[in-house]
């Protein structure tokens, strides 16, 4: 089953990274030459520090990915002391 595109798409709010599902850039030369391609750009749905909320505009496959690995977010909602 395919998910709907998100409401809060938005064309103007893109990444290039790579989709986990459809890979469909594997062959792009573009792609593969760390350029922004004009057919392989997943939306940007949100963001929480380094974590980024994607969709894949192709399969409409949706994931989280954590842009600085190993850096844990700051908690704002917990009390300071």
């Amino acid at each position: 089953m395919r998910l709907p595109i998100d409401p809060q798409a938005d064309f103007a709010r893109r990444a290039w990274v790579a989709c986990p599902v459809c890979d469909d850039a594997r062959h792009c030369a573009t792609c593969a030459g760390r350029r922004n391609c004009g057919e392989h750009w997943r939306y940007l749905i949100s963001s929480k520090g380094p974590v980024v909320h994607l969709q894949c505009p192709r399969c409409t496959h949706m994931w989280s990915l954590n842009t600085r690995p190993g850096i844990t977010c700051r908690d704002d909602s917990a009390p300071s002391s």
